[in-house]
């Protein structure tokens, strides 16, 4: 297959790759036998959605999607140990973690026992203080004075803090990898134990105490009473799905499907709130839920009180949930500010330790622990390598790691934890926590490279830019990208199509902030076209396009709809380019 447009070496680096003949070949079959249109038909050829299946992959359902309950280990007892606790006005307290899956996981919970007419004492702990999971201290204090402790988005590693917790019960429902054994909880409830099939890996916590929710309905039921309604909480589900990046495969795209369409019902204040703050003037999707509201639900977990998230998707108060979404949106512009500047130090160190290697990493005194999750993702984004940065304090340092697809980072971790490299560490395939003792940095991410190297971490090139194939502007209309959102939600392990613009004129460019590029485009016949490219000016991208002096480009992105006033045009986020003359 050669490559697309003949773009060998982009402005990024990368080499482009188009649709192959056999997706082709399926995307004409699907066309034929259907009346959907072409550029949808190539997206659902490659998802493999055959002439048959378009019409359930189209309308995903959770009637044919939703998995029974009783499928997790240990769903059973749990629910039927939360159900005790409700009826027997038991004290209960939710332990959550401090991102979005664990704040709307707890969410999750506080609505549905708010309208049980029972509460629950919410403890989130504090990231720079307490760190990840459930601690000692913490648990006990809880134990002493409730009688059930559910743990969400946290607690499957938690052995010691689980014995704490003396006078209490414990549940637990999470989604991180397990060990072998298990803490000696009531029941732990988790698709990434050890001892489950996988079929469910892909869930995060808050589908999982969704689907603990579902069995305890069905058990009120059983016995002849109602619970709540669970549809109308499935607002909660899809911002957890996508913020969290699970992938938007099986039922994750029914439960934020279906989410979507609720939270345009706005009736959550804390959802309404956070739209409003953000700005957001059109129906969600998944765009807003992964870049607009997780960033500022996970702000507080990061830089400010832990909790505020958690509490703003609780509340049921409008002006409650006015001045908590307030609050983080001013706290996820601070977050930036720090972001940029650990980034711009940690991109440095990395290049200079040299970014070919298996694993790219940075380290430094004093680096916020809130923000090395977010600066890790864009080590890995720019070298397409595991990356992790840890911040150091004390002879201490506590790090976030995001990986590429195929190389399995949380199992390295938790192999460097029992060789005695790390003092903590956990995760899954794709992120992992760790922390570490200043004195063995080096030699743990000497080991680390080592095994991510034996996955073949150090083999990837810049990674290749696929497309799903070629619109000239006279084809990227509203209604086209109307019809390609059918095929949605997108996000990861479903990533929305993306096309190249061949040929084409820059009118117009505008840097925006520090790194961002506006521009205007078109091949002189159809319309012309406006674009936004992020982290334009990170990589040479930014400049040559700015500098163009009317040289022409192919243009690589996604289109979207932007509403404004009312209106809705059409913008390219772009992605990549090459010059057309040397493609």
């Amino acid at each position: 297959m050669g490559d697309f447009l003949n773009v060998s070496n982009s402005l990024s680096g990368r080499r482009w790759v188009g649709p192959n003949a056999e997706t082709e070949r399926a995307a004409l079959h699907l066309e034929q036998q259907t009346d959907l249109a072409a550029p949808l038909c190539r997206i659902l050829a490659q998802r493999s959605v055959t002439p048959e299946t378009a019409k359930q992959f189209l309308e995903p359902t959770l009637r044919d999607l939703l998995p029974d309950p009783h499928q997790l280990l240990d769903m059973e007892k749990a629910a039927r140990r939360f159900l005790k606790a409700v009826q027997s006005n038991e004290k209960i307290a939710i332990f959550a973690d401090y991102d979005v899956d664990g704040g709307t996981s707890a969410a999750l919970l506080i609505d549905w026992l708010r309208q049980m007419g029972r509460e629950a004492t919410l403890y989130v702990p504090d990231r720079i203080d307490e760190g990840y999971g459930p601690n000692d201290e913490a648990m006990a204090k809880l134990a002493a004075s409730h009688d059930l402790i559910v743990c969400v988005d946290c607690g499957t590693l938690s052995h010691g803090p689980v014995k704490a917790a003396v006078g209490a019960d414990v549940v637990i429902l999470d989604h991180h990898l397990g060990e072998e054994t298990l803490p000696d909880a009531v029941a732990v409830v988790n698709p990434n134990r050890q001892d489950e099939s996988g079929e469910l890996a892909h869930l995060c916590a808050a589908a999982v105490v969704f689907l603990m929710l579902v069995e305890a309905n069905r058990q009120l039921r059983s016995g002849g009473a109602k619970g709540p309604d669970l549809m109308a909480m499935l607002d909660l589900v899809a911002l957890a799905t996508v913020a969290d990046v699970a992938p938007l495969i099986g039922v994750n795209r029914a439960l934020v499907q279906q989410g979507l369409k609720v939270m345009a019902q706005r009736n959550r204040p804390g959802l309404v709130a956070l739209a409003d703050t953000a700005r957001a003037d059109s129906a969600p999707n998944s765009y807003h839920l992964g870049f607009l509201y997780g960033p500022r639900v996970n702000a507080g977990g990061r830089i400010g009180k832990a909790d505020l998230g958690a509490r703003l998707l609780a509340t049921n108060d409008p002006s409650e949930a006015e001045a908590l979404a307030q609050k983080l949106d001013e706290l996820n512009t601070e977050r930036r500010e720090i972001e940029e500047s650990v980034r711009a130090a940690a991109l440095e160190q990395a290049e200079s330790r040299g970014i070919d290697a298996p694993l790219v990493w940075a380290a430094g005194q004093g680096w916020h622990a809130g923000v090395v999750g977010i600066v890790a993702s864009r080590l890995k984004e720019a070298t397409n390598r595991p990356a992790i940065v840890i911040g150091l304090n004390d002879g201490e340092g506590k790090g976030s790691g995001r990986s590429i697809a195929g190389v399995d980072l949380g199992a390295s971790i938790h192999r460097l934890v029992t060789e005695g490299l790390l003092l903590k560490g956990g995760g899954h395939k794709m992120a992992a926590g760790l922390t570490v003792a200043e004195d063995k940095l080096e030699a743990a991410m000497e080991r680390l490279s080592e095994l991510l190297a034996k996955q073949g971490a150090g083999d990837a090139g810049p990674a290749d830019l696929r497309l799903d194939g070629l619109l000239m502007g006279a084809g990227a209309t509203v209604e086209l990208v109307q019809d390609i959102e059918k095929a949605g939600p997108f996000g990861a392990g479903a990533p929305a199509p993306r096309f190249a613009f061949p040929d084409q004129q820059i009118f117009f460019t505008k840097r925006v902030g520090e790194s961002h590029l506006k521009l205007t485009f078109g091949d002189g016949i159809g319309q012309r076209i406006e674009a936004i490219c992020f982290g334009a000016f990170d990589k040479p991208l930014g400049s040559a396009l700015e500098n163009h002096n009317g040289a022409r480009f192919h243009l690589a992105g996604r289109l979207e709809i932007n509403t404004w006033g009312g209106r809705q045009k059409i913008q390219l986020r772009l992605e990549d380019a090459a010059a057309a003359s040397s493609a």
